[in-house]
């Protein structure tokens, strides 16, 4: 069996996220721990007392989904699973990924994170901008109807998640014509997302040019096991194409389906360890390759499942 693990990112949090994982292993508590007190402020506590209102909030997801991610890597290193052929995250599950692969240190992994929250919460003004999902049209159908619509306003194509699965990005008032025009077309659904911020659509450029000076001043060093990106979904040549990537993260579509596919394809993967709260990849992966296992682990139970299918 040849693994690869994959981080979820924004979206996947929930009020009591990883309660019993932690009862039962004491380095979750540890990894949150880290994370509060570089951040100076209660992660654990707001993860499992917060509201989902709370949680929603980009500027607490982000940290909060960061430290879940490598929290869970860390349960699984702690259980010995095989070296991972691979690594890759979703969106922002791209960073717990870098961490996962030694890329860089998980104190500065969530201070970057959280400058990041900070930088996207603030790209633009509230209420301007947000996120909608378009299921049941072919990709290339929804970047055409995206082009139609944008103008002054922006609506862009951004996630593409799976096949006939696609998020799109943008100004709210440009997102919703959008989500009309796809009616009109035969879309099977489509909705707004609750989300208050523009991921990965062009309005966030100015967030992604400040961060840059951030990962400029972040010690880093090559991955242990590729490391596909995003933007591409495939491993850069060298540290600093990566980095140069990394620069334009925030403002650069995802490409999951076909990272996905090069998993399998080009790295050789047949199975996929979701490291992370809920169960989003897991059921993307089904979209689009349902001969594809993916074992999501965020509970003892289960963890215990997919040591038993690698193990097996």
């Amino acid at each position: 069996m040849t693994i690869a693990i994959v981080f979820p990112g924004q979206g996947s949090q929930s009020v009591g996220m990883l309660a019993a994982l932690s009862a039962e292993h004491e380095v979750v508590q540890t990894t949150f721990a880290e994370a509060s007190d570089e951040l100076g402020q209660d992660l654990w506590t707001l993860s499992q007392t917060g509201s989902k209102e709370d949680l929603a909030d980009t500027r607490v997801t982000q940290p909060l989904m960061f430290t879940s991610g490598v929290a869970v890597w860390r349960v699984l290193q702690n259980a010995g699973i095989p070296t991972p052929a691979a690594f890759a995250g979703h969106s922002l599950g791209e960073f717990a990924a870098m961490v996962a692969a030694g890329m860089l240190s998980f104190a500065d992994g969530i201070r970057l994170v959280k400058r990041r929250a900070e930088l996207m919460a603030s790209a633009v003004p509230e209420g301007e901008g947000g996120m909608a999902a378009l299921i049941g049209m072919d990709d290339q159908a929804v970047v055409d109807l995206c082009e139609s619509i944008t103008g002054d306003r922006i609506s862009e194509a951004v996630n593409f998640n799976a096949p006939g699965q696609v998020a799109i990005s943008g100004h709210i008032d440009a997102l919703e014509a959008s989500i009309e025009k796809a009616k009109e077309l035969g879309c099977r659904k489509a909705l707004m997302l609750a989300v208050s911020v523009p991921n990965h659509s062009s309005l966030m450029r100015p967030a992604g040019d400040e961060l840059a000076n951030t990962i400029d001043g972040i010690e880093w060093s090559e991955a242990s096991s590729p490391l596909l990106q995003n933007a591409t979904a495939k491993v850069a040549s060298d540290l600093a194409s990566h980095l140069d990537l990394l620069k334009a993260h925030v403002y650069s579509p995802v490409y999951w389906t076909k990272t996905v596919e090069s998993l399998r394809d080009d790295h050789g993967v047949t199975t996929l360890i979701e490291a992370g709260p809920g169960k989003v990849l897991t059921g993307l992966s089904k979209r689009i390759d349902r001969s594809l296992p993916t074992l999501p682990v965020d509970s003892p139970e289960t963890l215990a499942a997919a040591l038993d299918a690698i193990n097996t």
